[in-house]
């Protein structure tokens, strides 16, 4: 899917050579030549980026306040001011408002292009690290990550393979509960799976446990069933 820009800048020519440009690397631009089409708009369709000049016509602050409303709609939408507006306190009022960029003009649409899909790039960072944390999942000392498949013990990693990491899931995510071999055998997500293969994943789990934690005992054998998740 294409990435959208929001544009609002009241100089036709400036506003017309900046959607070109940025047509032209692929993404989908929707311009704005005042401070209110662009609020009308943004009611229908949030933009992934927006470069706002600050002065629009007559309003000497237009886009500090877009940025303001636009940000009370999402905060983490990153903003770019480009402007004559030059001043420090200009600057310290846009970046105050957490734009991520502020540009002067004039600068080049070379610049305008390489500076928008950097701060692309560093969204999509910032959006991957949070989802990594987001999928944090914590029972005590351990801590699974599903989307980063990893497991930590009293926050030290432990290194399991893809099954074993499963298994601790499976286990650790119903604390308390007797898994039986036949209702462990599909977490494995393997055809065919016996008794031990089932109990040589167990031993090896808690093998790499006991590296990090020699007290470590949290899987407990179920006599005549199976183990379970207690600690």
């Amino acid at each position: 899917m294409n990435r959208k820009i929001a544009i609002v800048e009241d100089d036709p020519d400036q506003r017309e050579n900046y959607t070109d440009a940025l047509r032209r690397e692929g993404y989908e631009i929707t311009a704005y030549a005042n401070k209110e089409d662009a609020l009308r708009g943004f009611e229908e369709s949030l933009p992934d980026l927006a470069i706002l000049d600050v002065m629009l016509g007559e309003n000497h602050d237009a886009g500090f306040e877009i940025c303001t409303a636009l940000h009370q709609k999402h905060p983490n939408i990153p903003v770019i001011f480009l402007t004559a507006r030059d001043g420090e306190m200009d600057r310290v009022e846009g970046l105050s408002l957490e734009a991520w960029d502020y540009l002067i003009k004039p600068i080049t649409l070379d610049y305008l292009i390489v500076r928008v899909s950097s701060l692309f790039r560093i969204e999509e960072r910032l959006t991957h690290v949070n989802a990594v944390a987001a999928s944090n999942e914590v029972q005590g000392d351990l801590t699974l990550n599903e989307t980063a498949l990893s497991v930590h013990w009293k926050e030290k990693p432990v290194e399991l393979t893809l099954t074993e990491f499963w298994l601790v899931e499976a286990l650790a995510q119903s604390p308390g509960e007797a898994f039986s071999y036949e209702s462990l055998m599909p977490v494995t997500r393997q055809t065919i799976v016996e008794k031990n293969t089932i109990n040589g994943h167990i031993r090896r789990i808690r093998i790499k446990f006991k590296r990090i934690d020699p007290e470590f005992s949290c899987i407990r054998n179920v006599f005549g069933v199976g183990y379970r998740w207690e600690c």
